[in-house]
Protein backbone atom coordinates (compact mmCIF):
# COMPACT_ATOMS: atom_id res chain seq x y z
CA UNK A 1 0.00 0.00 0.00
CA UNK A 2 2.75 1.97 0.96
CA UNK A 3 5.05 1.27 -1.82
CA UNK A 4 2.76 2.65 -4.66
CA UNK A 5 2.76 6.13 -3.34
CA UNK A 6 6.61 6.91 -3.21
CA UNK A 7 6.16 10.94 -2.55
CA UNK A 8 2.89 11.34 -1.07
CA UNK A 9 2.42 13.93 2.34
CA UNK A 10 1.33 10.32 4.10
CA UNK A 11 4.44 8.45 2.97
CA UNK A 12 6.82 10.37 3.95
CA UNK A 13 5.02 10.88 8.22
CA UNK A 14 4.66 7.11 7.84
CA UNK A 15 8.25 6.38 6.69
CA UNK A 16 9.67 8.73 10.13
CA UNK A 17 7.56 6.81 12.09
CA UNK A 18 9.15 3.34 11.24
CA UNK A 19 12.42 5.24 11.58
CA UNK A 20 11.67 5.56 15.18
CA UNK A 21 10.11 2.15 16.00
CA UNK A 22 13.01 0.41 13.93
CA UNK A 23 15.27 2.05 16.38
CA UNK A 24 13.54 1.68 19.63
CA UNK A 25 13.99 -2.37 17.87
CA UNK A 26 17.59 -2.07 18.08
CA UNK A 27 18.21 -0.71 21.06
CA UNK A 28 15.67 -3.10 23.23
CA UNK A 29 13.26 -0.28 24.55
CA UNK A 30 9.75 -0.36 24.34
CA UNK A 31 7.56 1.42 22.64
CA UNK A 32 3.73 2.54 21.49
CA UNK A 33 2.70 3.34 18.13
CA UNK A 34 -0.13 5.34 18.22
CA UNK A 35 -1.58 5.56 14.39
CA UNK A 36 -4.67 6.98 13.52
CA UNK A 37 -7.59 5.73 11.32
CA UNK A 38 -5.76 4.70 7.84
CA UNK A 39 -2.03 5.29 9.36
CA UNK A 40 -0.97 2.18 8.23
CA UNK A 41 -0.73 0.27 11.79
CA UNK A 42 -0.83 -3.27 10.54
CA UNK A 43 1.58 -1.95 7.85
CA UNK A 44 4.19 -1.20 11.19
CA UNK A 45 3.20 -4.20 12.73
CA UNK A 46 4.23 -6.38 9.75
CA UNK A 47 7.26 -4.49 9.39
CA UNK A 48 8.39 -4.98 12.82
CA UNK A 49 7.77 -8.48 12.84
CA UNK A 50 9.72 -9.32 9.85
CA UNK A 51 13.09 -6.92 11.27
CA UNK A 52 13.02 -9.39 14.34
CA UNK A 53 13.20 -12.12 12.42
CA UNK A 54 15.81 -10.61 9.65
CA UNK A 55 17.84 -9.30 12.64
CA UNK A 56 17.05 -12.19 15.61
CA UNK A 57 15.47 -15.03 13.67
CA UNK A 58 18.64 -17.07 14.06
CA UNK A 59 19.34 -16.72 17.89
CA UNK A 60 15.53 -17.17 18.67
CA UNK A 61 15.73 -20.68 16.27
CA UNK A 62 19.06 -21.84 18.60
CA UNK A 63 16.76 -20.66 21.84
CA UNK A 64 13.75 -22.28 21.03
CA UNK A 65 11.93 -19.31 21.53
CA UNK A 66 9.33 -17.09 19.59
CA UNK A 67 7.93 -13.67 18.88
CA UNK A 68 4.97 -13.36 20.58
CA UNK A 69 2.33 -11.74 18.41
CA UNK A 70 -0.89 -10.84 20.35
CA UNK A 71 -4.04 -10.04 18.34
CA UNK A 72 -7.76 -9.11 19.56
CA UNK A 73 -9.68 -11.17 17.69
CA UNK A 74 -9.45 -14.77 15.05
CA UNK A 75 -9.56 -12.38 12.11
CA UNK A 76 -6.81 -10.67 12.73
CA UNK A 77 -4.76 -13.40 13.75
CA UNK A 78 -5.61 -14.98 10.81
CA UNK A 79 -4.36 -11.79 8.51
CA UNK A 80 -1.25 -11.17 10.30
CA UNK A 81 -0.20 -14.86 9.95
CA UNK A 82 -0.87 -15.00 6.25
CA UNK A 83 1.33 -11.43 5.67
CA UNK A 84 4.42 -13.33 6.88
CA UNK A 85 3.72 -16.43 5.26
CA UNK A 86 2.81 -18.02 8.69
CA UNK A 87 6.53 -18.01 9.94
CA UNK A 88 7.06 -20.41 13.07
CA UNK A 89 8.93 -18.19 14.91
CA UNK A 90 5.88 -16.27 15.29
CA UNK A 91 3.22 -17.22 17.74
CA UNK A 92 0.33 -14.94 16.43
CA UNK A 93 -2.64 -15.24 18.36
CA UNK A 94 -5.50 -13.97 20.50
CA UNK A 95 -4.51 -12.35 24.08
CA UNK A 96 -6.48 -15.47 25.29
CA UNK A 97 -4.18 -18.10 23.44
CA UNK A 98 -1.39 -16.26 24.27
CA UNK A 99 -2.26 -16.56 28.07
CA UNK A 100 -3.25 -20.10 27.88
CA UNK A 101 -0.13 -20.90 26.41
CA UNK A 102 1.97 -19.51 29.64
CA UNK A 103 -0.42 -20.48 32.68
CA UNK A 104 -1.19 -24.46 31.21
CA UNK A 105 2.04 -25.44 32.84
CA UNK A 106 1.46 -24.33 36.30
CA UNK A 107 -1.65 -26.40 36.77
CA UNK A 108 -0.97 -26.57 41.05
CA UNK A 109 -0.92 -22.88 41.00
CA UNK A 110 -3.74 -22.46 38.73
CA UNK A 111 -5.93 -24.97 40.61
CA UNK A 112 -5.10 -22.97 43.75
CA UNK A 113 -6.78 -19.60 41.67
CA UNK A 114 -9.35 -21.18 40.87
CA UNK A 115 -10.29 -22.89 44.11
CA UNK A 116 -10.29 -19.55 45.47
CA UNK A 117 -12.32 -17.70 42.78
CA UNK A 118 -15.92 -17.04 44.16
CA UNK A 119 -17.46 -17.55 40.44
CA UNK A 120 -16.34 -21.40 40.50
CA UNK A 121 -17.39 -22.05 44.52
CA UNK A 122 -20.71 -23.37 43.26
CA UNK A 123 -19.80 -25.66 40.52
CA UNK A 124 -16.69 -27.01 42.93
CA UNK A 125 -19.39 -27.75 45.71
CA UNK A 126 -21.23 -29.82 43.27
CA UNK A 127 -18.31 -31.15 42.17
CA UNK A 128 -17.56 -32.24 45.48
CA UNK A 129 -15.72 -29.80 47.00
CA UNK A 130 -12.55 -29.83 45.30
CA UNK A 131 -10.49 -29.86 42.07
CA UNK A 132 -7.41 -31.54 44.07
CA UNK A 133 -5.41 -33.61 40.67
CA UNK A 134 -7.97 -32.51 38.70
CA UNK A 135 -6.39 -31.08 35.17
CA UNK A 136 -7.36 -27.56 33.85
CA UNK A 137 -7.75 -27.39 29.75
CA UNK A 138 -9.32 -24.49 27.77
CA UNK A 139 -11.00 -25.06 24.66
CA UNK A 140 -14.31 -24.06 24.01
CA UNK A 141 -14.57 -21.34 26.60
CA UNK A 142 -17.00 -22.56 28.61
CA UNK A 143 -17.05 -23.57 32.85
CA UNK A 144 -17.60 -26.91 33.44
CA UNK A 145 -16.42 -29.72 35.67
CA UNK A 146 -16.50 -33.39 34.70
CA UNK A 147 -14.45 -36.51 34.84
CA UNK A 148 -11.63 -34.78 37.01
CA UNK A 149 -11.30 -32.10 34.17
CA UNK A 150 -11.68 -28.44 34.51
CA UNK A 151 -12.62 -26.36 31.61
CA UNK A 152 -12.67 -22.71 32.20
CA UNK A 153 -13.82 -19.81 30.38
CA UNK A 154 -12.23 -17.01 28.55
CA UNK A 155 -12.36 -14.77 31.44
CA UNK A 156 -10.79 -16.89 33.65
CA UNK A 157 -7.64 -17.39 31.26
CA UNK A 158 -7.02 -13.65 32.02
CA UNK A 159 -7.30 -13.92 35.69
CA UNK A 160 -4.93 -16.92 35.83
CA UNK A 161 -2.84 -14.83 33.98
CA UNK A 162 -2.95 -11.78 35.71
CA UNK A 163 -2.50 -13.85 38.94
CA UNK A 164 0.42 -15.33 38.31
CA UNK A 165 2.25 -12.55 36.32
CA UNK A 166 3.56 -10.97 39.86
CA UNK A 167 5.69 -14.38 40.63
CA UNK A 168 9.43 -14.16 39.77
CA UNK A 169 9.56 -17.94 37.97
CA UNK A 170 6.56 -16.84 35.98
CA UNK A 171 8.07 -13.49 34.60
CA UNK A 172 11.33 -15.53 33.50
CA UNK A 173 9.32 -17.99 31.88
CA UNK A 174 7.91 -15.21 29.76
CA UNK A 175 10.42 -13.66 28.92
CA UNK A 176 12.56 -16.94 28.04
CA UNK A 177 9.76 -18.12 25.66
CA UNK A 178 8.93 -14.69 24.39
CA UNK A 179 11.55 -12.43 24.10
CA UNK A 180 9.27 -9.83 22.25
CA UNK A 181 5.66 -9.34 22.61
CA UNK A 182 4.06 -7.24 20.17
CA UNK A 183 0.29 -6.17 20.73
CA UNK A 184 -2.20 -5.20 18.20
CA UNK A 185 -4.76 -2.96 18.93
CA UNK A 186 -3.73 -2.18 21.99
CA UNK A 187 -6.38 -0.15 23.34
CA UNK A 188 -8.48 -3.06 23.16
CA UNK A 189 -7.04 -5.20 25.43
CA UNK A 190 -8.21 -6.25 28.77
CA UNK A 191 -7.67 -3.87 31.18
CA UNK A 192 -6.83 -5.82 33.99
CA UNK A 193 -4.41 -7.91 32.26
CA UNK A 194 -2.47 -4.69 30.70
CA UNK A 195 -2.28 -3.74 34.15
CA UNK A 196 -0.26 -6.68 34.95
CA UNK A 197 1.65 -6.12 31.75
CA UNK A 198 2.49 -3.10 33.16
CA UNK A 199 2.98 -3.84 36.49
CA UNK A 200 5.14 -7.16 36.08
CA UNK A 201 7.06 -7.04 32.55
CA UNK A 202 7.39 -3.58 31.53
CA UNK A 203 10.86 -1.78 32.36
CA UNK A 204 11.55 -5.63 33.51
CA UNK A 205 15.55 -6.37 33.30
CA UNK A 206 15.80 -9.27 31.24
CA UNK A 207 12.66 -8.07 29.09
CA UNK A 208 10.44 -8.75 27.07
CA UNK A 209 10.67 -6.15 24.77
CA UNK A 210 7.32 -4.76 23.98
CA UNK A 211 6.20 -3.20 20.82
CA UNK A 212 2.05 -1.62 20.99
CA UNK A 213 -0.19 -0.86 18.04
CA UNK A 214 -3.29 0.73 18.12
CA UNK A 215 -5.33 3.87 18.78
CA UNK A 216 -6.85 4.75 21.79
CA UNK A 217 -9.04 6.75 20.27
CA UNK A 218 -10.18 3.63 18.64
CA UNK A 219 -11.40 2.22 21.59
CA UNK A 220 -15.17 1.54 21.84
CA UNK A 221 -15.43 -2.08 23.86
CA UNK A 222 -16.20 -2.38 26.98
CA UNK A 223 -13.74 -2.81 29.68
CA UNK A 224 -10.57 -2.44 27.57
CA UNK A 225 -7.64 -0.83 29.00
CA UNK A 226 -7.50 2.13 26.37
CA UNK A 227 -4.76 4.95 26.50
CA UNK A 228 -1.54 3.23 27.62
CA UNK A 229 1.64 5.47 29.58
CA UNK A 230 4.82 4.00 31.08
CA UNK A 231 7.89 5.98 31.95
CA UNK A 232 9.59 2.64 30.08
CA UNK A 233 7.17 2.97 27.21
CA UNK A 234 8.40 5.58 24.12
CA UNK A 235 5.21 6.58 22.43
CA UNK A 236 5.34 7.51 18.73
CA UNK A 237 2.81 9.05 16.62
CA UNK A 238 2.17 7.77 12.73
CA UNK A 239 0.53 11.43 11.47
CA UNK A 240 -0.60 9.77 7.77
CA UNK A 241 -3.83 8.74 6.37
CA UNK A 242 -3.57 6.30 3.29
CA UNK A 243 -7.27 5.68 3.45
CA UNK A 244 -9.20 8.86 3.23
CA UNK A 245 -9.74 12.10 0.71
CA UNK A 246 -8.51 15.48 1.75
CA UNK A 247 -12.07 16.74 2.63
CA UNK A 248 -12.46 13.50 5.09
CA UNK A 249 -9.02 14.00 6.55
CA UNK A 250 -9.10 18.01 7.67
CA UNK A 251 -12.56 16.67 9.22
CA UNK A 252 -10.67 14.13 11.31
CA UNK A 253 -7.35 16.64 11.55
CA UNK A 254 -9.69 19.46 13.19
CA UNK A 255 -11.24 16.51 15.88
CA UNK A 256 -7.82 15.71 16.56
CA UNK A 257 -5.40 18.28 16.29
CA UNK A 258 -2.80 16.48 18.65
CA UNK A 259 -2.77 13.88 16.19
CA UNK A 260 -2.63 15.56 12.46
CA UNK A 261 -2.72 13.30 9.59
CA UNK A 262 -0.99 13.61 5.99
CA UNK A 263 -2.90 12.84 3.09
CA UNK A 264 -1.75 10.04 0.63
CA UNK A 265 -3.05 11.98 -2.36
CA UNK A 266 -3.73 15.34 -2.60
CA UNK A 267 -5.58 15.65 -5.63
CA UNK A 268 -8.08 13.25 -4.12
CA UNK A 269 -10.37 15.77 -2.61
CA UNK A 270 -13.53 14.33 -1.90
CA UNK A 271 -16.47 15.78 0.32
CA UNK A 272 -17.74 15.71 4.07
CA UNK A 273 -20.62 17.20 5.03
CA UNK A 274 -23.36 16.99 8.31
CA UNK A 275 -26.99 18.14 7.85
CA UNK A 276 -29.55 18.61 10.59
CA UNK A 277 -33.02 18.06 11.51
CA UNK A 278 -33.73 21.14 13.82
CA UNK A 279 -35.86 22.73 11.79
CA UNK A 280 -38.54 19.45 12.23
CA UNK A 281 -41.68 21.05 13.03
CA UNK A 282 -43.94 18.63 15.54
CA UNK A 283 -43.42 16.78 18.83
CA UNK A 284 -39.73 14.87 19.11
CA UNK A 285 -39.23 11.78 21.09
CA UNK A 286 -39.26 12.42 25.14
CA UNK A 287 -38.01 10.31 28.05
CA UNK A 288 -34.90 8.58 28.81
CA UNK A 289 -32.31 8.11 26.06
CA UNK A 290 -35.06 8.95 23.68
CA UNK A 291 -35.26 12.89 24.54
CA UNK A 292 -34.80 15.11 21.57
CA UNK A 293 -34.74 12.66 18.51
CA UNK A 294 -37.58 12.58 16.02
CA UNK A 295 -40.28 9.99 15.98
CA UNK A 296 -39.25 6.66 14.31
CA UNK A 297 -41.56 7.25 11.00
CA UNK A 298 -40.27 10.93 10.54
CA UNK A 299 -36.54 9.42 11.29
CA UNK A 300 -37.39 7.09 8.65
CA UNK A 301 -38.86 9.59 6.34
CA UNK A 302 -35.52 11.51 7.04
CA UNK A 303 -33.34 8.58 6.30
CA UNK A 304 -35.11 7.90 3.07
CA UNK A 305 -35.12 11.56 1.47
CA UNK A 306 -31.79 12.24 2.56
CA UNK A 307 -30.56 9.14 0.40
CA UNK A 308 -32.02 10.34 -2.15
CA UNK A 309 -30.86 13.82 -1.87
CA UNK A 310 -26.98 12.07 -1.82
CA UNK A 311 -27.85 10.04 -4.91
CA UNK A 312 -29.29 12.82 -6.83
CA UNK A 313 -27.19 15.92 -5.89
CA UNK A 314 -23.92 14.25 -4.70
CA UNK A 315 -23.31 11.25 -7.21
CA UNK A 316 -23.48 8.63 -4.76
CA UNK A 317 -24.10 4.72 -5.42
CA UNK A 318 -25.84 2.93 -2.43
CA UNK A 319 -25.07 -0.18 -3.79
CA UNK A 320 -23.41 -2.09 -0.80
CA UNK A 321 -19.82 -2.57 -2.57
CA UNK A 322 -19.75 1.42 -2.81
CA UNK A 323 -21.63 2.80 0.54
CA UNK A 324 -22.05 1.49 4.16
CA UNK A 325 -24.60 3.21 6.53
CA UNK A 326 -23.88 3.40 9.59
CA UNK A 327 -26.65 3.48 12.46
CA UNK A 328 -25.69 5.46 15.55
CA UNK A 329 -28.89 5.66 16.47
CA UNK A 330 -31.87 2.95 17.81
CA UNK A 331 -34.36 4.95 15.96
CA UNK A 332 -34.37 4.33 12.55
CA UNK A 333 -32.53 1.21 12.85
CA UNK A 334 -34.84 -1.25 14.13
CA UNK A 335 -37.65 -0.80 11.65
CA UNK A 336 -35.48 -0.79 9.00
CA UNK A 337 -33.77 -3.71 9.71
CA UNK A 338 -36.88 -6.08 10.92
CA UNK A 339 -37.26 -5.87 14.77
CA UNK A 340 -38.30 -3.23 16.16
CA UNK A 341 -40.89 -5.16 18.38
CA UNK A 342 -38.19 -6.11 19.98
CA UNK A 343 -36.23 -2.80 20.42
CA UNK A 344 -39.81 -1.73 21.32
CA UNK A 345 -39.53 -4.20 24.44
CA UNK A 346 -36.65 -3.37 25.92
CA UNK A 347 -36.09 -0.28 28.21
CA UNK A 348 -31.76 -0.79 27.88
CA UNK A 349 -30.48 -1.31 24.41
CA UNK A 350 -27.73 -3.31 25.47
CA UNK A 351 -30.03 -5.63 26.73
CA UNK A 352 -30.95 -7.15 23.43
CA UNK A 353 -27.94 -5.48 21.09
CA UNK A 354 -25.44 -6.97 23.38
CA UNK A 355 -27.25 -10.47 24.43
CA UNK A 356 -26.88 -9.04 28.27
CA UNK A 357 -30.39 -10.65 28.64
CA UNK A 358 -31.18 -13.77 29.18
CA UNK A 359 -33.38 -15.20 26.68
CA UNK A 360 -31.26 -12.90 24.47
CA UNK A 361 -28.60 -15.03 25.14
CA UNK A 362 -29.82 -17.74 24.84
CA UNK A 363 -31.22 -17.22 21.38
CA UNK A 364 -27.94 -15.08 19.68
CA UNK A 365 -25.42 -17.41 21.76
CA UNK A 366 -27.02 -21.19 21.81
CA UNK A 367 -29.94 -21.52 19.30
CA UNK A 368 -28.81 -20.08 16.26
CA UNK A 369 -25.12 -20.99 16.21
CA UNK A 370 -26.68 -24.59 17.02
CA UNK A 371 -29.30 -24.31 13.85
CA UNK A 372 -26.59 -23.33 11.65
CA UNK A 373 -24.53 -26.47 13.00
CA UNK A 374 -27.01 -28.17 12.26
CA UNK A 375 -27.62 -27.32 9.10
CA UNK A 376 -23.98 -28.08 8.68
CA UNK A 377 -24.34 -31.57 9.94
CA UNK A 378 -21.91 -30.92 12.42
CA UNK A 379 -23.82 -32.63 14.90
CA UNK A 380 -22.21 -32.33 18.22
CA UNK A 381 -21.94 -28.93 18.02
CA UNK A 382 -25.49 -28.62 17.78
CA UNK A 383 -26.03 -30.60 20.88
CA UNK A 384 -22.86 -28.91 22.94
CA UNK A 385 -24.74 -25.64 22.00
CA UNK A 386 -27.84 -26.25 22.95
CA UNK A 387 -26.70 -27.54 26.34
CA UNK A 388 -27.97 -31.11 25.89
CA UNK A 389 -25.63 -34.25 26.26
CA UNK A 390 -25.59 -36.01 22.75
CA UNK A 391 -28.23 -38.65 22.83
CA UNK A 392 -27.03 -42.46 21.09
CA UNK A 393 -30.62 -43.52 19.91
CA UNK A 394 -30.56 -47.29 19.84
CA UNK A 395 -33.91 -47.94 17.33
CA UNK A 396 -34.56 -45.87 13.86
CA UNK A 397 -37.78 -44.84 15.64
CA UNK A 398 -35.41 -42.56 18.61
CA UNK A 399 -33.25 -41.42 15.51
CA UNK A 400 -36.88 -40.15 13.84
CA UNK A 401 -37.83 -38.50 17.13
CA UNK A 402 -34.74 -36.72 17.28
CA UNK A 403 -34.49 -35.43 13.87
CA UNK A 404 -37.99 -34.62 14.20
CA UNK A 405 -37.98 -32.19 17.30
CA UNK A 406 -34.83 -30.59 15.58
CA UNK A 407 -36.64 -29.85 12.36
CA UNK A 408 -39.60 -28.88 14.59
CA UNK A 409 -36.96 -26.26 15.86
CA UNK A 410 -35.68 -24.89 12.66
CA UNK A 411 -38.91 -24.56 11.40
CA UNK A 412 -40.42 -22.71 14.16
CA UNK A 413 -37.55 -19.98 13.69
CA UNK A 414 -39.49 -18.95 10.71
CA UNK A 415 -43.16 -19.81 11.20
CA UNK A 416 -43.86 -19.12 14.62
CA UNK A 417 -43.42 -17.25 17.65
CA UNK A 418 -40.43 -16.43 20.13
CA UNK A 419 -43.38 -18.08 22.45
CA UNK A 420 -43.77 -21.05 19.99
CA UNK A 421 -39.57 -21.82 20.11
CA UNK A 422 -39.64 -21.56 23.88
CA UNK A 423 -43.08 -23.80 24.35
CA UNK A 424 -40.91 -26.16 21.82
CA UNK A 425 -38.04 -26.59 23.39
CA UNK A 426 -39.48 -26.84 26.43
CA UNK A 427 -41.54 -30.07 25.36
CA UNK A 428 -38.96 -31.60 23.86
CA UNK A 429 -36.59 -34.56 25.70
CA UNK A 430 -34.12 -34.01 23.38
CA UNK A 431 -33.83 -30.03 23.41
CA UNK A 432 -33.46 -28.23 26.98
CA UNK A 433 -33.97 -24.61 27.76
CA UNK A 434 -31.22 -22.43 30.11
CA UNK A 435 -32.14 -22.44 33.85
CA UNK A 436 -32.15 -19.08 33.64
CA UNK A 437 -34.42 -18.45 31.12
CA UNK A 438 -36.69 -22.01 32.35
CA UNK A 439 -37.09 -19.85 35.95
CA UNK A 440 -38.33 -16.72 34.17
CA UNK A 441 -40.95 -18.70 32.39
CA UNK A 442 -42.11 -19.68 35.37
CA UNK A 443 -41.84 -16.47 37.15
CA UNK A 444 -43.91 -14.71 34.38
CA UNK A 445 -46.32 -17.87 34.36
CA UNK A 446 -47.24 -17.21 38.18
CA UNK A 447 -46.86 -13.71 38.94
CA UNK A 448 -49.77 -12.08 39.99
CA UNK A 449 -48.66 -8.89 42.08
CA UNK A 450 -50.34 -5.53 42.41
CA UNK A 451 -49.47 -2.91 39.93
CA UNK A 452 -47.06 -3.63 36.63
CA UNK A 453 -44.98 -6.37 36.68
CA UNK A 454 -41.35 -6.17 37.02
CA UNK A 455 -39.44 -5.74 33.58
CA UNK A 456 -38.03 -8.98 33.87
CA UNK A 457 -41.80 -10.14 33.52
CA UNK A 458 -43.22 -7.84 30.87
CA UNK A 459 -39.89 -8.72 28.70
CA UNK A 460 -40.71 -12.38 29.81
CA UNK A 461 -44.61 -11.61 28.72
CA UNK A 462 -44.06 -9.33 25.89
CA UNK A 463 -41.15 -11.75 24.04
CA UNK A 464 -43.26 -14.57 23.91
CA UNK A 465 -45.54 -12.74 21.28
CA UNK A 466 -42.97 -11.24 18.48
CA UNK A 467 -42.48 -13.18 15.77
CA UNK A 468 -38.81 -15.28 16.16
CA UNK A 469 -38.05 -13.69 12.43
CA UNK A 470 -37.26 -10.49 14.72
CA UNK A 471 -34.52 -13.02 16.65
CA UNK A 472 -33.17 -13.44 13.15
CA UNK A 473 -33.01 -10.12 11.72
CA UNK A 474 -31.33 -8.62 15.23
CA UNK A 475 -28.46 -11.17 15.08
CA UNK A 476 -27.89 -10.56 10.93
CA UNK A 477 -27.82 -7.46 12.28
CA UNK A 478 -25.65 -7.21 15.21
CA UNK A 479 -22.91 -10.13 12.87
CA UNK A 480 -23.30 -7.52 10.21
CA UNK A 481 -24.62 -9.40 7.48
CA UNK A 482 -26.98 -5.89 6.16
CA UNK A 483 -26.30 -3.32 4.47
CA UNK A 484 -26.75 -1.29 7.72
CA UNK A 485 -23.82 -1.21 10.71
CA UNK A 486 -22.86 -0.12 13.97
CA UNK A 487 -20.04 0.54 15.76
CA UNK A 488 -18.44 -2.84 16.05
CA UNK A 489 -19.34 -4.56 12.63
CA UNK A 490 -17.06 -1.87 10.70
CA UNK A 491 -14.18 -1.23 13.17
CA UNK A 492 -10.88 -1.57 10.74
CA UNK A 493 -13.12 -1.46 7.75
CA UNK A 494 -13.23 0.90 5.23
CA UNK A 495 -15.79 2.17 2.48
CA UNK A 496 -15.74 4.61 -0.95
CA UNK A 497 -18.80 6.10 0.98
CA UNK A 498 -19.86 6.09 4.60
CA UNK A 499 -23.41 8.16 5.71
CA UNK A 500 -23.59 8.16 9.51
CA UNK A 501 -27.27 8.56 10.90
CA UNK A 502 -26.73 9.63 14.84
CA UNK A 503 -29.49 9.78 17.06
CA UNK A 504 -30.65 8.75 20.39
CA UNK A 505 -31.97 5.30 21.65
CA UNK A 506 -28.47 4.42 23.47
CA UNK A 507 -27.91 3.85 27.17
CA UNK A 508 -24.15 5.60 26.60
CA UNK A 509 -24.49 7.54 23.77
CA UNK A 510 -25.33 11.23 23.34
CA UNK A 511 -23.94 13.02 20.79
CA UNK A 512 -25.95 16.13 21.27
CA UNK A 513 -24.00 16.77 24.33
CA UNK A 514 -20.90 15.54 23.55
CA UNK A 515 -20.64 18.04 20.92
CA UNK A 516 -21.33 20.80 23.26
CA UNK A 517 -19.00 19.45 25.65
CA UNK A 518 -16.34 19.80 22.60
CA UNK A 519 -17.70 23.64 22.70
CA UNK A 520 -16.34 23.61 26.14
CA UNK A 521 -13.62 21.34 26.54
CA UNK A 522 -12.82 22.73 30.14
CA UNK A 523 -16.25 22.18 31.17
CA UNK A 524 -16.92 18.27 30.96
CA UNK A 525 -17.89 16.96 34.49
CA UNK A 526 -15.29 15.52 36.22
CA UNK A 527 -17.75 12.11 36.51
CA UNK A 528 -18.79 12.49 32.79
CA UNK A 529 -15.26 12.35 31.32
CA UNK A 530 -15.12 8.41 30.24
CA UNK A 531 -18.56 9.37 28.04
CA UNK A 532 -16.42 11.91 26.17
CA UNK A 533 -14.12 9.56 25.51
CA UNK A 534 -17.02 7.05 24.69
CA UNK A 535 -19.02 9.35 22.77
CA UNK A 536 -15.48 10.66 21.12
CA UNK A 537 -13.99 7.20 20.33
CA UNK A 538 -17.02 6.08 18.25
CA UNK A 539 -17.89 9.24 16.36
CA UNK A 540 -14.20 9.00 15.51
CA UNK A 541 -14.32 5.29 14.20
CA UNK A 542 -17.80 6.18 12.15
CA UNK A 543 -15.87 9.47 10.70
CA UNK A 544 -12.42 7.78 9.65
CA UNK A 545 -14.56 4.66 7.46
CA UNK A 546 -14.73 6.46 4.20
CA UNK A 547 -12.22 6.76 1.35
CA UNK A 548 -13.42 9.60 -0.60
CA UNK A 549 -17.06 10.72 1.05
CA UNK A 550 -18.80 10.89 4.58
CA UNK A 551 -22.21 12.92 5.50
CA UNK A 552 -23.73 12.93 8.67
CA UNK A 553 -27.21 13.30 9.45
CA UNK A 554 -28.51 14.12 13.16
CA UNK A 555 -32.07 12.87 13.54
CA UNK A 556 -31.67 14.42 17.10
CA UNK A 557 -32.36 18.27 17.76
CA UNK A 558 -28.88 19.92 18.32
CA UNK A 559 -28.53 23.07 20.28
CA UNK A 560 -26.10 26.33 19.10
CA UNK A 561 -23.14 25.60 20.67
CA UNK A 562 -23.45 21.71 19.11
CA UNK A 563 -23.60 23.07 16.17
CA UNK A 564 -20.82 25.27 16.39
CA UNK A 565 -18.43 22.22 16.97
CA UNK A 566 -20.01 20.74 13.91
CA UNK A 567 -19.02 23.94 11.73
CA UNK A 568 -15.64 23.62 13.56
CA UNK A 569 -14.82 20.56 12.36
CA UNK A 570 -16.88 20.52 8.70
CA UNK A 571 -16.34 23.66 7.37
CA UNK A 572 -19.44 26.38 8.12
CA UNK A 573 -20.51 26.14 4.95
CA UNK A 574 -20.86 22.15 4.75
CA UNK A 575 -23.57 22.17 7.99
CA UNK A 576 -26.90 22.51 6.44
CA UNK A 577 -30.29 21.61 7.34
CA UNK A 578 -31.93 19.34 5.57
CA UNK A 579 -35.79 18.96 4.92
CA UNK A 580 -37.67 16.22 2.96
Amino acid sequence: MIDQMPDSPALIAAREADLQMEKCLREGTNFLIEAGAGAGKTYSLIEALKFLLDHEGPRLRRGSQKIACITYTNVATAVIGRRIDNNPLVFVETVHAFCWSLVKSFQPAVRQVISESPAWQEKIAAAGGTIDGHAVEYDLGFRRIRDNVVMISHDDVLTLAGALLPKEKFQKLVAARYPYILIDEYQDTDSEMMDAFKVNLFGREGGPQFGLFGDHWQQIYDKTCGHVEHPQLTAIGKGANFRSSTAVVGVLNRMRPELPQAVADENLVGSAVAFLTNTWVGDRREGGHWKGDLPADAAHTYLQAFKGYLEAEHGWDFAPANTKVLMLTHNVLAAEQGYSQIAGLFKYTDDFIKLQDDYMAFFGESVEPACQAYAARRYGDFYRLMGTAVPVPSRRAEKLSIASAIDGLIELRTTGTIGDVIDHIQGNAYLRLPDKVAKRERDALIWEGEGDPPDRIQIARGLREIPYREIIALLQFIEGNTPFATKHSVKGDEFENVLVVLGRGWNKYDFGTYLEWVANRGAVPANKQAAFERNRNLLYVACSRPKTRLALLFTQALSDTAVRTLKTWFGADMVEEFTP
